[in-house]
């Protein structure tokens, strides 16, 4: 996998697992007063950090990242302190049919192109006109995204039974229509909290990672 550190100085680090095709220019409007490292491109779990400067351990995932970080060994790097474990708008099982991406939504996210990438961000990524307005993509290749969402598919099947359940609490999109929000209130129960007028990203209608913490 790729990083990306934004460094303010701080003791505390705020892990973030990104979604599937995602980069740091994706996030880059978010403000943070915590250091941040972004994880992103899951062509596999190998990481190259150093984290012993570090006292405190915040955790956000989002989408497919959801399901990376519970798979990720966390003990491997003697992180066994976070704070906050928070999902948005993904399950730990991705390839499930019920709790993860449909058979269909697979199709339909393998297939885009670059004719429908905005088409498909207005019809299943985001809803307000707020959203509409600040809404960015990354800046990685349809390719890249491709050999990422085929890897995502190996890491699952070769790790399905080492998945960890690890969230305290989950953020969703009442409207998000890549996974099923019904099965998410059975899976997740008081854990989740939906987020009203929202699909799948909401990080377009806030300014920084506290908010998020502060509950959207």
């Amino acid at each position: 996998m790729k990083k990306y550190l934004i460094n303010n100085n701080s003791d505390t680090l705020l892990i973030f697992f990104t979604g599937w095709g995602c980069d740091e220019f994706e996030f880059e409007h978010l403000e943070a007063k915590s250091d941040v490292l972004l994880l992103y491109e899951y062509l596999n779990l190998d990481l190259d950090f150093d984290f012993s400067k570090y006292k405190k351990f915040n955790l956000l995932a989002f989408s497919a990242g959801v399901f990376v970080s519970s798979i990720f060994n966390f003990d491997k790097y003697n992180i066994n302190n976070i704070n906050k474990k928070i999902a948005l708008d993904g399950n730990p099982y991705l390839f499930d049919e019920c709790l993860g991406l449909s058979k269909e939504i697979q199709d339909l996210l393998y297939n885009i192109t670059i004719e429908t990438a905005d088409e498909f961000a207005k019809n299943y990524l985001i809803k307000t006109p707020l959203e509409q307005k600040n809404f960015h993509n990354s800046k990685r290749s349809l390719e890249s995204s491709k050999a990422e969402f085929d890897s995502l598919k190996k890491l699952y099947l070769n790790n399905k039974q080492n998945i960890k359940d690890i969230f305290d609490k989950v953020l969703f999109g009442e409207d998000d229509v890549i996974f099923n929000v019904s099965s998410q209130k059975e899976f997740y129960k008081e854990r989740l909290h939906l987020v009203k007028d929202a699909r799948h990203n909401m990080f377009f209608r806030i300014k920084s990672y506290e908010e998020i913490f502060d509950e959207l």
